[in-house]
């Protein structure tokens, strides 16, 4: 897809479909951007289309498949909006530590390609409110998905989720205990039963049956 020119291709880049469960327009919206009326556009719609399918086929949806809804805070961001927030102090970080981070069109100083989202998962959302561990929560995406980063905040236990090639698997958080969790490359300092015993509770991995496509109505075989 070429550069976003026009409503036409905006509308089209909106309507691109990266998984199961997730269009790219669900990743476009910007407080900052709304608010201050400036464009939360790619220069790279490509590169975009590709981290974001990576993102959402790897990680989101299988969220979906296990808890049902989830909502995304705040996802992609144009290097026009991050910079402006970043220059605000509107909880930005600086364009080049977000490259392949929120900013999915632009890949990072090692050359990865990359995209974040921040999520928050209703269901786990009611039980952080009433006094559950955000640890417990860390541990299962750790544990069950291919996430390069998470970082924990206090309202709702919102995380951002970044998935990236080659990733660190760290976790920081916002919450207390604050700091970081897991270093990147660093090995858990709770053994994986210790971990596991966090989360017994939870759905089963992708447990959500969905209705099956009638197999005249399935694609072909590749």
């Amino acid at each position: 897809m070429r550069a976003i020119t026009s409503f036409d291709l905006l509308e089209r880049l909106g309507r691109t479909r990266l998984s199961r469960h997730f269009f790219l327009r669900d990743f476009l919206y910007s407080e900052i951007a709304n608010f201050h009326v400036l464009p939360n556009l790619p220069e790279d719609p490509q590169l975009m289309i590709a981290a974001g399918t990576r993102l959402a086929t790897e990680c989101l949806d299988p969220l979906v498949e296990t808890f049902g809804p989830i909502a995304i805070r705040s996802s992609y961001r144009s290097v026009l909006v991050n910079g402006f927030g970043n220059e605000r102090g509107l909880n930005c970080a600086r364009n080049e530590a977000n490259y392949a981070g929120h900013i999915w069109d632009r890949r990072d100083a090692a050359g990865r390609m990359g995209a974040t989202a921040c999520i928050v998962i209703p269901w786990f959302a009611d039980q952080y409110e009433r006094g559950r561990d955000w640890r417990d929560l860390a541990w299962w995406l750790h544990d069950h998905l291919p996430c390069s980063a998470l970082q924990f905040f206090p309202v709702r236990a919102a995380f951002n989720l970044t998935w990236r090639e080659e990733p660190a698997r760290e976790i920081s958080s916002y919450i207390a205990p604050k700091g970081r969790l897991l270093a990147a490359g660093a090995t858990p300092r709770e053994g994986a039963e210790t971990r596991a015993a966090r989360y017994t509770d939870f759905p089963p991995f992708r447990g959500i049956t969905y209705p099956s496509v009638p197999a005249r109505w399935q694609k072909d075989p590749a």
